[in-house]
């Protein structure tokens, strides 16, 4: 098993030996500013009372099972490669790690609550910053660098089946000389897998926490590939329907778009991150194992991200075709209304016209249709004829004129 580096010290202690049995942490700034305020008479989180109690005996059962065991998924410690033992609580994985110097803890927490990163973060000194990110969550993909000590922040993705949606989660790691620690915001990935994966492979396991991130790179990459061919799948089901001439593909189009971008920035920021982790290969003395290890991963997330952006692009391309045939379909219901409107107003000429003329000999039949006595075309011997000829001589001109109107 390679030789650990030592801790970086603080500049003014001199660097920490390593863990001695029964050895009460040192306190420094960082952790100073990172404890919480204990009411007056209590002890600090962590500490150990003078007689033989682990630490965080002098706290209540419940309340101490409540803190440390809600949240641990699973704590193990391990020495070459090999499982060693599996502490229930933090408390025993701090007093463990202690009495093993050449062993190496990995935590797994699963939305911790701020009392656990706290103690973690006395206990290890991870950095602040880092670990008001692990309790916020909702940060994007990171490669930070805090003496010893990486924070790793990942974005795992899973398809859904049942819903064809693209589901995101959150996972924070923390990698220091002899720990591994990951918090994970979301059900993906499935860690537990990545653990019996390393478990089997002691060989690959021994070579210490730069293996485990490896891992879990590995896992969270290649989570990404069912996302991959399930939104093809999508892409290639959208054409169809916008093709189909479906309403709602419009909706879905843009569903997933938003999803792709999501996708995109949990995809792009790791091809720099694991081009900087690469860039510090000779500098850190990694493995040759694990170069080629990480070399893999990085050309797997290469294509991924290329994958995304080709996924966006013709995500933008559909939208735009799909605009476009609404728009045409929008011309075409627009000009078979227009040519309907044409139709019924062509009608109506014609019938308001016939309507017009047959009103001319109505409206005279109806004046000497009255038959008052006082009516001098009554008793006209010209009275009829005369009303003849004009009821014909209306009738024609209204017709010719509505005839050269082309309304006839």
């Amino acid at each position: 098993m390679p030789q650990r580096r030592a801790r970086p010290a603080d500049k003014d202690q001199p660097a920490r030996p390593p863990r001695p049995v029964n050895h009460t942490p040192r306190r420094s700034v960082w952790r100073r500013a990172l404890a919480p305020v204990q009411p007056p008479g209590s002890q600090p989180s962590g500490s150990q009372s003078s007689g033989p109690q682990p630490p965080g005996a002098d706290a209540p059962p419940d309340r101490r099972d409540r803190a440390e065991v809600a949240s641990v998924v699973e704590a193990a410690l391990y020495r070459d490669g090999v499982r060693v033992s599996s502490p229930a609580t933090l408390a025993d994985t701090y007093r463990e790690l202690r009495e093993q110097p050449d062993g190496m803890a990995w935590i797994g927490l699963a939305r911790p609550t701020d009392g656990e990163l706290h103690s973690l973060a006395a206990e290890f000194d991870l950095h602040p910053l880092a670990v008001e990110d692990a309790m916020e969550a909702h940060q994007r993909p990171k490669l930070e660098r805090y003496g010893e000590t990486l924070f790793v922040v990942l974005r795992a993705a899973r398809y859904l089946d049942a819903l064809e949606e693209v589901e995101f989660g959150e996972l924070h790691v923390f990698v220091g000389p002899d720990f591994v620690i990951t918090v994970r915001h979301g059900a993906a990935p499935d860690l537990s897998a990545v653990r019996r994966r390393m478990e089997e492979s002691p060989e690959l396991l021994k070579l210490g926490p730069e293996a485990v991130l490896y891992a879990i790179l590995d896992a969270v990459v290649d989570g990404y590939a069912p996302v991959v061919a399930g939104v093809q799948n999508d892409i290639d089901e959208i054409e169809t329907e916008v093709f189909r001439g479906d309403p709602e593909v419009s909706r879905r189009i843009y569903e997933l778009s938003r999803e792709m971008v999501e996708f995109q920035r949990a995809t792009r920021p790791l091809v720099g991150m694991l081009h900087g982790l690469m860039a510090g290969f000779a500098k850190y003395g990694t493995d040759e194992e694990l170069q080629r290890y990480l070399r893999d991963v990085a050309d797997h997330v290469t294509h991924t991200s290329e994958r995304v952006d080709t996924f966006r692009q013709a995500l933008t391309e559909i939208l735009t075709v799909n605009a476009t045939l609404v728009t045409q379909q929008q011309n075409t219901e627009m000009r078979a209304l227009a040519e309907a409107g044409f139709e019924q107003n062509e009608e109506i000429k014609k019938i308001s016209s016939w309507a017009a003329i047959l009103f001319a000999p109505t409206l005279v039949g109806t004046i000497y249709g009255m038959n008052f006595t006082h009516m001098p075309e009554l008793h006209w011997v010209l009275g009829y004829p005369f009303a003849i000829a004009l009821m014909g001589v209306v009738c024609t001109s209204l017709y010719v004129i509505f005839k050269r109107r082309d309304w006839l």
